[in-house]
Formats: structure tokens, sequence, C-alpha cells
């Protein structure tokens, strides 16, 4: 299945960094969320259970970034490497509108 999507998004490797990004972009909206859940929450046993699913989020989160900066998608130390990563991802983004 993934040398199919592989040729049909014609980004090789890029497919495994975009999933990755997406996913790494949905927990990181996860913990904001419940963070923000847990400010509303009317009872001390709802609070309680949004902060077992935040540690759960937060975590989600480290294993994506360690996954993307172990595997080279992610650099969130080094600008000028991350701003290559992501030149590189917008222009085959713009390569596939095209096509």
């Amino acid at each position: 299945m993934n040398q199919f999507l592989q040729n049909m998004t014609g980004m090789g490797g890029m497919t495994d960094q975009v999933i990755a990004t997406d996913f790494l972009i949905s927990a990181k909206s996860g913990v904001r969320n419940y963070a923000a859940a847990i400010t509303e929450a009317a009872t001390p046993e709802l609070r309680t259970a949004l902060r077992v699913q935040l540690r759960a989020a937060i975590a989600t989160h480290e294993t994506i970034s360690n996954y993307m900066v172990a595997n080279g998608y992610y650099h969130p130390h080094e600008l000028s490497e991350q701003l290559q990563v992501d030149l590189t991802a917008a222009e085959a983004a713009i390569n596939l509108a095209q096509h």
C-alpha cells in the first residue's frame, strides 16, 4: 500500500512525512483542546478524566515529535534546516496541485 501511495503522489518518502506532520498537528490541537476543556469542566471528576487524556495527548505529541526528528522531518532546534524541509514540502504540494 505504501508503494501505491508513493506512486500516486509522486512524493516518494514525503508520504510518511505528510502523514506524520498531519498527526503532529492533530496531537498539538488535542493538547490545546484538552487544556481548554479542563478550565471549563464543571466537576472535579471530569477535570481528573480530562487531565488523564491531556497527559496521553502530550505523550502522543512527544512520540510523534521524536519520530519526526529521528527521520529528519522536523528540526525544532535548527531553524534553517526546518526551513529547507518546509520549502521542500511546499514545492511538493505545489507540484501536486498542478497535476
